[in-house]
């Protein structure tokens, strides 16, 4: 059983993220804390200025509003909103909170993943901790 468990949340392809949430249920021992983590890109500077103000506030707002409601199926389970670079983002906040286990979903890999490679590669490559993937 895991006590401190990381579930990265893409919303991209929502078919595999019920699996890693029924699985983060099934490795969370008793008073365990499990996190639902989103990532939002950076956009570019000359991207951001064609779009309305408030745009990026309120997107972030919704997306923390449907990880809130994720969590709520969850014991002991929050959701956190962070910016970055997927992969490194999710490293970097795995070094600080310490993690015993990530769960992290992967699709099929096309040609774009052969030639530089997934977010789901690069945490299992790098992270400190046990990764569990879910396909």
């Amino acid at each position: 059983m895991y006590h401190n468990i990381l579930v990265p949340i893409s919303f991209d392809d929502a078919r595999d993220m019920p699996s890693a949430l029924k699985l983060a249920q099934l490795l969370a021992a008793p008073e365990s804390q499990v996190t639902l983590l989103h990532v939002v890109e950076h956009i570019p500077a000359y991207a951001s200025a064609y779009m309305p103000v408030g745009y990026l506030d309120d997107a972030r707002k919704a997306v923390q509003a449907e990880l809130d409601a994720l969590a709520e199926n969850i014991s002991g389970a929050r959701g956190v909103v962070v910016e970055g670079h997927s992969g490194r983002t999710i490293l970097d906040w795995a070094d600080v909170n310490k993690p015993d286990l990530i769960i992290i979903a992967s699709h099929r890999p096309g040609m774009q993943d052969l030639l530089l490679g997934s977010t789901a590669t690069h945490v299992v490559r790098h992270s400190a901790c046990s990764v569990h993937v879910v396909r």
